[in-house]
């Protein structure tokens, strides 16, 4: 099928066919990252810009690399070293930007909806949300979704356990919609000041516990506790939250012994997991980084008005190098 999303805004305006599209195209890119010269022509002449207004080191970092292996021109912009810091607005920002006529907007804000809002108002670009406030954060949900689909062979019928600050977390909102969509069972959980009133209504099973999230779960997602977001604070100590919330070897066995474990990053190693399970064997944890890469060079591709079709991925792989 031909990719006719111009935006990727978020998981909520995609199909089951296009979550499938974007991860065959993944799987087929991933090939490229471990080759000895790891590039291939197929967006030259084409223009990236990353504009990060908050902090991202995996997420900023593999959409370069991801544009740069597509042979992208690809240039980074954070607030800090904007005219944001001047006064400017947003869309000022976003508007000088688009009269320079990249192609591709990959953005980071702290505003809930900020994508879309330049969406609308940036006729030429296509925009790429690559986090935007408590809402999406939808190239986090199909890596993800591309590491439990390498690993578990499927994605439909899988228990899928997400916990920790649900309230504050982007990835689970995508993760809910995404898995959901493609027929797993999501179950979370987290302290009940981290639960976000009507959080059912995307799919998910609200659990008591952490044990209750735990048991039979083909997949274990612990999330990070986002203080910055919070604005105060909604735990007694991070002690008392590890101890109840925190994933270790004792409460994983809980799971099936062939549960996979995962992280988006970054681990507050001693709180909400411990480092022998981080670093254990059905830790998954590089795995979704290294398939980072791959989605965001999926995304870039299919939004970059490249044609669309498996066998030309595969000629550009077999092209090898460019310039």
């Amino acid at each position: 099928m031909d990719f006719t999303q111009k935006h990727i805004l978020g998981i909520d305006h995609l199909s089951v066919a296009e979550i499938d599209l974007i991860l065959n195209t993944a799987a087929n890119f991933k090939e490229i990252n471990n080759r000895d010269i790891k590039k291939v022509p197929t967006l030259r002449g084409k223009t990236i810009i990353n504009l990060f207004f908050e902090a991202s080191t995996r997420t900023r970092t593999s959409f370069e690399i991801a544009g740069k292996r597509l042979s992208a021109d690809t240039i980074n912009i954070s607030a800090s070293a904007s005219s944001v810091v001047k006064g400017e607005t947003l869309e000022d920002t976003a508007m000088n930007l688009e009269a320079m006529h990249p192609d591709i907007i990959v953005m980071r804000h702290s505003a809930s909806g900020a994508p879309h809002y330049l969406a609308k108002r940036l006729p030429r670009s296509s925009i790429i949300n690559a986090g935007d406030g408590t809402h999406e954060h939808p190239s986090q949900a199909l890596l993800d979704m591309m590491t439990i689909r390498e690993h578990k062979g499927r994605l439909d019928g899988l228990k899928v356990a997400i916990v920790g600050d649900i309230t504050h977390s982007r990835v689970v909102r995508s993760n809910l919609i995404g898995l959901t969509r493609m027929g797993a069972d999501v179950r979370v959980a987290g302290p009940g000041t981290m639960i976000p009133p009507g959080i059912e209504r995307l799919g998910a099973t609200v659990c008591r516990s952490l044990n209750e999230a735990l048991e039979g779960a083909d997949v274990v997602m612990m999330l990070r506790i986002q203080l910055e977001r919070q604005g105060k604070s909604l735990l007694p100590t991070l002690r008392e939250y590890s101890r109840f919330f925190g994933l270790n070897p004792s409460n994983l066995a809980l799971a099936k012994p062939d549960a996979l474990v995962m992280h988006p990053g970054p681990m507050n190693r001693g709180v909400e997991i411990s480092t022998s399970v981080a670093d254990g064997p059905q830790s998954v944890i590089l795995d979704q980084v290294e398939n980072g890469v791959a989605v965001r060079m999926a995304l870039l591709y299919l939004v970059g008005g490249a044609n669309n079709d498996e066998s030309t991925i595969q000629s550009s792989q077999s092209k090898g190098v460019t310039a």
